[in-house]
């Protein structure tokens, strides 16, 4: 672990997400982080969802100033969360940042979809330039209440903070959608990796052209309690930690190479 802080610093938080600068998830972790905290803003101008690690090479990357009740809120970007991350990181907080944290996306992120998630990738993205990071996910897309993850909020980052997290690791945490005495506590989990049965929803357009909706995504195999998306379900604050390292160490010398080389 790395050198755990001390609990009475006064700690600077960069807030990002992939639901969009005016997202509600992001101003209740905002207004629950800020008394306790140096919090900025930095994130998408519009809904970055699934959009996975991508960053943007071939346009401009434009930063506008957002006001929230007549005073400066942060900043939106016209790019993605790892964007957000790194522009933050390296043009627009001009003050060290110590942790950032990534949310409160709506709708869980766990197993194989945090690959395609932009909540978990500005995480990522974080801990890819040597700064802990947290995302934070509320598991439930209708009617979403923030209440409870944001009142839970600034007790997990300063936990978080003072854990010392490695470099290169970020935590994925989701919170149930119940009230705070369904919750059953917190569980360190793995990630699961059962893939999914996928649906498509085949329409036709007025023109006569085909087109299709994602309906729909269900686990293919049961998996076990200590698994993210099992443990959420029954309740528990699942905590896993994560890299950007997708190297298969397992199988480094396993093959031979073809005859040719």
């Amino acid at each position: 672990m790395a050198k755990k802080a001390k609990c009475s610093e006064r700690h600077t938080l960069l807030l990002t997400n992939d639901d969009g600068i005016h997202a509600m998830g992001l101003c209740a972790l905002y207004e629950a982080l800020k008394a306790d905290f140096d919090v900025y803003v930095v994130a998408p101008e519009a809904e970055r969802s699934a959009v996975g690690h991508a960053i943007t090479l071939v346009d401009p990357l434009r930063v506008k100033s957002i006001k929230r009740n007549g005073r400066h809120f942060g900043w939106a970007i016209n790019g993605t969360p790892a964007d957000c991350v790194k522009l933050a990181v390296h043009e627009i907080v001009k003050d060290k940042i110590d942790f950032v944290v990534s949310g409160i996306n709506i709708g869980a992120n766990v197993g194989i979809n945090i690959l395609y998630s932009g909540t978990v990738s500005a995480a990522t993205e974080a801990a890819m330039l040597g700064i802990p990071a947290m995302a934070i996910s509320l598991n439930t897309l209708k009617d979403p209440d923030f209440c409870t993850t944001a009142y839970i909020a600034p007790r997990l980052v300063r936990w978080a903070i003072e854990l010392g997290l490695p470099k290169g690791i970020a935590l994925n945490v989701n919170v149930p959608a119940g009230p705070p005495n369904s919750i059953k506590g917190m569980k360190w989990v793995k990630q699961g990796l059962s893939p999914y049965k996928e649906q498509f929803d085949k329409r036709i357009d007025p023109r006569g052209n085909v087109y299709y909706w994602q309906a729909s995504q269900e686990i293919l195999h049961k998996e076990a309690d200590d698994i993210d998306s099992v443990a959420l379900n029954k309740d528990y604050i699942t905590v896993t930690p994560i890299k950007y390292d997708l190297t298969a160490y397992e199988y480094l010398d396993k093959f031979d190479f073809p005859s040719c080389f």
